[in-house]
């Protein structure tokens, strides 16, 4: 499971330019006044090949009674409830106040891991000893506006979080994430999947607030079944832990090997829908849509057309879905949901093997040859498919600025015609490469 860690502290003590150094973009809005960042905000972090997700936090102040450093504090400790480990970031320059002390108490309390980093110092390698006053172990100083010290705060973070891990026992098999928005019967068809009441079902949309996850052997083959939350819009999550349920759904969907995008098919695909089906495009997952309820829908020998219709329309951008109509409620097809998962992972695991490819690469480019631009023809020498999940192409060129977007749409459709790739997406990529014969 994705590892999360929170960055908290007092206001000002300089947290959201620490996390965009650690997110690589400028994320949180960073100014010197205290109470700028008031919602949570979260990025993927990588750091020596470990992966986790930081939450940024407005700071804490535990003592005030203002409405609005009410509703920060109750973020941030909502932060720190989810997380796995946690950053409290201090103040160098003003050095160990009053509120620090009662943070670090507060912080000590919840038993999690703790990293303390003491922020503003120009000088990282001077050691912050009155921060020891706290109690939380040994503080790491740095200068998050000069990027210093960073390194050694993250080199903790991921010794705490490996920590943390625990070995799988068991072979848990294909790990299969169930999205979708609340109330579209995602628990009703987790328990179906695996045969039991492990998640509450309720027809109250937002009943399940975490990712849950079920080992199920079918046939003889194990499955990982996570159960999400449901992705609200961002305007519609008024309850701040539901903020962190979507965080631990976005997680599955990128630790999961197969996603299940779950659909109503009375209410029909919604912009939500297409949101959550283009975060999945974007984390290059195979996946099913699943089109629940399809009990409640009036039908006639051409309504499954026209749903796919709609959902062509609605999903051009990932024009490789693969749809399945079922019922949680009945059971109806339930069983070829796995069927579904089984075959777009085949095909996201699908290798073609360089002299074929290498064929049909010949016959497309026969069919339609390469554009070309400012007088230079673009030259395709060969293609290689070095790694699957998803499957990824490697064509080699002479100049890769010589490709429109509508060729390599064109040698897309070409490659999927010829090899199986539904419920994939596909990844082609260009290197320049000097050919003997051009000189």
């Amino acid at each position: 499971m994705t590892k999360i860690v929170a960055v908290i502290g007092r206001p000002n003590v300089g947290k959201s330019t620490f996390f965009n150094q650690l997110a690589g973009r400028r994320i949180s809005i960073t100014f010197d006044k205290p109470g700028v960042t008031r919602d949570r905000i979260y990025a993927d972090v990588e750091w020596c090949g470990y992966s986790f997700t930081a939450i940024d936090t407005g700071g804490i102040e535990l003592k005030s009674e203002d409405k609005m450093w009410k509703h920060i504090r109750a973020q941030a400790e909502l932060a720190v409830e989810v997380a796995d480990a946690i950053i409290f970031m201090c103040d160098g320059k003003e050095g160990v106040l009053p509120d620090d002390y009662l943070i670090a108490e507060y912080l000590r309390m919840t038993k999690k891991p703790v990293i303390l980093a003491v922020n503003k110092l120009d000088n990282p390698w001077d050691t912050p000893y009155d921060f020891y006053e706290l109690g939380l172990g040994d503080p790491y100083g740095i200068s998050a506006e000069h990027s210093t010290g960073i390194g050694d705060v993250l080199d903790a973070v991921v010794a705490v979080l490996g920590e943390c891990e625990e070995p799988e026992k068991t072979d848990c098999g294909l790990k299969i994430a169930v999205v979708g928005k609340p109330n579209a019967g995602k628990s009703s068809l987790v328990n179906k999947l695996i045969g039991k009441d492990r998640s509450i079902v309720s027809d109250i949309a937002g009943t399940t607030r975490d990712t849950i996850d079920s080992v199920i052997t079918v046939n003889g083959k194990n499955y990982t079944v996570i159960d999400t939350a449901g992705i609200r819009k961002k305007g519609s999550i008024d309850e701040d832990i539901e903020y962190y349920s979507v965080v631990r759904a976005l997680a599955a969907i990128r630790r999961a090997d197969v996603v299940i995008l779950v659909i109503d098919s009375e209410k029909g695909i919604s912009e939500q829908d297409v949101k959550i089906a283009g975060f999945i495009n974007e984390q290059c997952k195979p996946s099913v849509i699943v089109m629940n309820k399809w009990d409640l829908v009036e039908k006639d020998t051409n309504t499954i057309n026209k749903f796919n219709q709609r959902l062509a329309s609605e999903l051009k951008f990932m024009d490789y879905f693969r749809s399945i109509y079922v019922s949680a409620m009945t059971g109806k097809r339930i069983e070829k949901i796995l069927t579904e998962v089984d075959y777009v992972y085949e095909n996201a695991t699908r290798r073609v093997s360089t002299g074929t490819l290498n064929d049909v690469l010949s016959d497309l480019l026969s069919v339609n040859e390469p554009p070309t631009k400012n007088g230079r023809k673009l030259k395709i020498y060969y293609a290689t498919e070095p790694q699957v999940l998803p499957p990824t192409f490697v064509l080699f060129v002479n100049d890769e600025k010589l490709i429109h977007f509508s060729y390599l749409r064109y040698l897309e459709n070409g490659l999927r015609n010829a090899f199986d790739f539904s419920g994939t997406p596909i990844k082609i990529s260009l290197k320049a490469k000097a050919n003997p014969e051009d000189k």
